[in-house]
């Protein structure tokens, strides 16, 4: 076990690898002169440290899968390469090393429906770890209706493609690539924090522990519309590691359905999104059956009565829409089933958020950003009695439970210190955490540096 002392070490270390990071990024992006209008290859890279304390909250009791009420610190650290190539005249692969580290609150992710931080998923420990995040391929195929050309970014080759298109992405990656998108909230390295906030909580996509799988993506474009399906892999134990490539009897599907649109001449689109994991997952109501017909039986009964595929299932609706130039905002709603235990994201069965994002523009600053969201998640029925009668199931479980729904405010400045590198200071605050009227409210600092080049 970490002390104290030891977590402060490791976060001086990898603050001042992170230092010495952005000293390098900072000189590549002074030397770097544009890019070309077609790109054959391209290599960007990200580098983001998180730091975030809370402060001590009221909490009569507490549970296995408690957060911690006395004061707690937390710290990510995350450095990707984003390696992309030309293979065919429309063919684009790309590959994403990744070192990554950290530990989260209360030295174990748990106590909470969202999370503050959205790295924390592929942290593991205080040394920076080597893994492959991407390894995919893309492939276009044209379908007229004019040309459009596309800016050059992480896992994007810059070039022109047509407007009506059909796209694969196939190979290892994330559903969050292609599915969800939304310009005012999706990455927790340059916008809001909080799982929440960048996708839907209540969306069990299939993924392992780190959020990354096996599968195929296809897209297709036509005019303002686009539709989207995919097959994705799942862990082989729920928000495990080891990913279970049956993708025949085990997987996760979803579809999507887009629209662009303006409202007052100002761009926006809607999407609506459902999906449908199967596996092998416990259903909450055998698993209070087991926890009230054997009393003596260990509080996590979840992981006993698993058995045979379930089904598990949701809807989503998000919006985007400019206000105007600088001012933009966002909207998230989505329910699912909330029959089985989470497969591999977090334990929200609905969820909503909604927010606004400003840009510096405004205050003659062009590179700031300014973010205020409002974020509310809620449990089944069948999920809030398991841990009504003392349940544990993978991140929550306080023991008891005096329901209420979660409710998540959050803000943050984003100052731009030099080109491609941000620094930023975020506030959050948690009504009832992990859905317990009984403890909280839970106040988060965070300060996050970010540099991209």
């Amino acid at each position: 076990m970490t002390t104290p002392s030891s977590r402060c070490c490791a976060s001086l270390r990898l603050a001042r690898l992170a230092a010495g990071l952005l000293a390098v990024m900072a000189g590549a992006c002074a030397r770097a002169q544009g890019s070309d209008a077609v790109e054959q290859t391209s290599a960007r890279y990200q580098i983001t440290y998180n730091a975030q304390r809370h402060a001590a909250f009221p909490a009569p009791y507490s549970g296995q899968n408690s957060l911690l009420s006395s004061r707690g610190r937390m710290h990510t650290f995350s450095a990707t390469a984003h390696l992309g190539m030309r293979v065919g005249e429309a063919t684009e692969l790309y590959f994403n090393p990744e070192l990554a580290a950290g530990v989260p609150f209360s030295g174990q992710l748990v106590g909470l429906g969202g999370f503050t931080n959205g790295e924390i998923t592929r942290a593991a420990g205080t040394e920076p770890k080597p893994y492959v995040q991407r390894l995919f391929l893309r492939h276009t195929w044209g379908q007229g209706g004019g040309r459009e050309h596309r800016e050059g970014g992480f896992n994007q080759l810059a070039g022109s493609v047509d407007r009506d298109r059909i796209v694969l992405t196939a190979g290892n990656f994330s559903t969050l690539d292609v599915f969800d998108d939304n310009r005012y909230a999706k990455d927790p390295r340059s916008q809001f924090m909080n799982w929440s906030h960048w996708t839907h909580a209540a969306w069990d996509y299939a993924a392992d522990a780190r959020g990354f799988g096996w599968g195929a993506a296809l897209e297709v474009y036509r005019g303002d519309w686009a539709v989207r399906v995919a097959r994705m892999t799942g862990p082989k134990e729920p928000n495990g590691m080891e990913v279970d490539l049956a993708l025949g009897k085990h997987y996760g599907d979803q579809v999507e359905l887009e629209r662009a649109h303006t409202v007052m001449g100002r761009a926006g689109k809607l999407r609506v999104l459902a999906y449908r994991n199967r596996a092998v997952l416990a259903r909450f109501t055998d698993a209070t059956a087991r926890l009230a017909t054997h009393p003596s039986a260990s509080a996590q009964t979840i992981f006993s009565v698993r058995h045979g595929e379930q089904t598990k299932s949701g809807l989503g609706v998000n919006l985007e829409q400019a206000l105007s130039d600088d001012v933009g905002v966002f909207f998230r709603w989505m329910r699912s089933d909330g029959k089985t235990e989470t497969y591999a994201f977090t334990e929200a069965d609905a969820s909503l958020s909604t927010g606004v994002l400003l840009q510096g523009e405004r205050w003659g600053r062009p590179g700031d950003s300014l973010g205020l969201a409002f974020a509310r998640n809620s449990l089944s029925p069948d999920r809030r009695r398991y841990l009504e009668a003392g349940g544990i199931s993978f991140f929550i479980g306080d023991g008891a439970l005096n329901y209420r729904p979660e409710a998540i405010i959050e803000t943050f400045y984003s100052l731009r210190l030099v080109r491609g590198v941000w620094l930023t200071g975020d506030a959050q605050r948690i009504q009832h955490p992990a859905y317990n009227a009984s403890r909280g409210p839970v106040n988060v600092l965070a300060l996050r540096v970010h540099a991209e080049f």
